[in-house]
């Protein structure tokens, strides 16, 4: 049976990264949390379950991560979020493909919860994520804090949910949706991306249209509503972050 490494990385964790670890400890041969410098219990919690713990300053979301695979001793590595744990159905498929893998990288559907329900509409599922890859043939890109693994092979398929432990509350999302429209704003910044008044004005509600109507949000009742408002949100304040730093004003 060829052996699997999980990554994960960490930054004041302590409510989520229990639930992580002890979903994946029936797959992976090895566990590696690459921390942040958290405050919290988090780094007590991971030694308390036998991970490999290695503390390392916030290099970047991609940075961070593709640091984190190169920690990985296996051939085949899976990287999960600490806020996101494998179902059963997805351990004991994986369990079954570590017989013969035959792909490169495997996508899986993943399944939120926000504020203790499961969002099946919004464009937020399948929401198939890549997260199952042979460590040679892949390497995390995207525009922070937006990452996502590249994939340079064959891609499969696993049956099951990812399931994702995202907000506790509106407020929580909100807070969230500021700090990573700033930080996606000031990516396309550097890279020569530019946001204009028409973009502005019609994205976000192009944003809605499509989540809500399109991805039929409207079926997740009223917090199908309210995600798709804070999506099209989203997308208002990062053209309009984007147009301030072009305007060299602070966002």
């Amino acid at each position: 049976m060829n052996k699997l490494s999980a990554v994960i990385i960490t930054l004041n964790e302590e409510k989520n990264i229990k639930r992580c670890i002890e979903s994946l400890q029936s797959v992976a041969d090895e566990i590696v949390v690459v921390d942040s410098l958290s405050t919290d219990k988090t780094k007590e919690i991971c030694l308390g379950l036998g991970v490999r713990f290695i503390e390392q300053k916030f290099l970047g979301y991609i940075e961070q991560k593709n640091f984190a695979l190169s920690l990985a001793t296996n051939d085949h590595v899976l990287s999960l979020d600490a806020d996101e744990a494998l179902d059963d159905q997805l351990q004991s498929e994986i369990l079954k493909l570590k017989t013969n893998f035959q792909h490169d990288g495997y996508e899986f559907n993943r399944l939120t919860m926000y504020n203790g329900f499961w969002v099946r509409h919004c464009g937020w599922y399948p929401d198939k994520k890549l997260r199952l890859i042979k460590k040679d043939k892949a390497k995390w890109g995207g525009t922070n804090p937006h990452d996502a693994l590249i994939l340079d092979g064959t891609l499969g398929y696993i049956p099951g949910d990812l399931k994702h432990y995202s907000y506790d509350s509106i407020s929580s999302h909100i807070l969230q949706t500021n700090k990573f429209s700033t930080i996606e704003a000031q990516s396309l910044f550097n890279r020569g991306k530019r946001a204009s008044l028409l973009k502005i004005l019609t994205r976000p509600p192009f944003q809605f249209f499509k989540d809500y109507i399109l991805k039929k949000g409207f079926l997740d009742g009223r917090y199908g509503f309210i995600i798709c408002l804070i999506n099209s949100l989203y997308v208002l304040l990062k053209y309009a972050k984007m147009m301030d730093l072009e305007l060299n004003k602070k966002v």
